[in-house]
């Protein structure tokens, strides 16, 4: 399976930690999506929304690395979602798992201290610059 990490996953410790098989095959964007903050406790998901992306790294895992994955993302609350597709830098368009919050809405304010470790995770697997600035900034001064 092809799993799609923009959050707290990304953080090659955590990740090793909860899927130790899991190999990271590239950096790619989710189009036409946009990254939301719908949990009081400021934790990240994606949702569909025209003119926005968000870049994360694609890991190939198995199965049981999926479902401990799995297990950490619904102890978020996050549910799979298997109907997203992945672009790599080169336009290559690949069928990926990712984690979101069914019910958005409203935004709040990230949670700093979860921020961080994305921060962490993006500068690892090298995500685009812009994208990673943005991410510090949503960890710094928050201005949803």
């Amino acid at each position: 399976m092809l799993y799609f990490a923009y959050g707290v996953m990304l953080d090659p410790d955590l990740l090793e930690s909860v899927a130790p098989g899991a190999k990271f095959l590239f950096i790619a964007h989710l189009p036409e999506t946009r990254l939301t903050f719908p949990t009081p406790e400021g934790l990240p998901s994606v949702e569909p929304a025209s003119g926005h992306t968000v870049w994360g790294g694609v890991f190939e895992v198995t199965e049981k690395d999926g479902a401990a994955i799995a297990a950490a993302e619904a102890k978020e609350g996050r549910q799979p979602r298997s109907d997203m597709k992945a672009v790599d830098r080169a336009g290559n368009k690949y069928d990926v798992v990712t984690f979101h919050y069914p019910n958005g809405g409203v935004d709040y304010t990230p949670s700093v201290s979860y921020m961080e470790r994305v921060v962490k995770g993006a500068r690892h697997w090298s995500l685009p610059t812009g994208w990673v600035a943005g991410l510090e900034d949503l960890g710094e001064d928050a201005l949803i």
